[in-house]
């Protein structure tokens, strides 16, 4: 039994469909804002420091998040809290 020639286009189409779902899921959960908003409540102001570590955070780098955050003056706790935002945004 032949199979239709269209069969393999939609299933290339199919499954570059669901792959390209796959790849900017993670970047619509990360939560960049609400990192540096937990930062700016602790009064350390948002420098392209804080904006990196977030990002870190936001790649589940959980551990380079807070030490960046503390080494900017975050203190831990909040860097803490900033950067599990960062990772899982409510």
């Amino acid at each position: 039994m032949r199979m239709p020639a269209c069969i393999p286009a939609v299933l290339t189409g199919v499954t570059l469909a669901i792959g390209g779902i796959g790849l900017t899921a993670p970047v619509a959960q990360a939560d960049i804002p609400a990192c540096t908003n937990m930062v700016q409540q602790t009064g350390v102001s948002v420098s392209d420091a804080v904006t990196a570590a977030c990002t870190r955070g936001v790649h589940n780098d959980l551990q380079a998040c807070v030490s960046a955050l503390t080494t900017a003056g975050v203190p831990g706790g909040a860097a803490t809290g900033a950067c599990r935002m960062a990772a899982n945004p409510p």
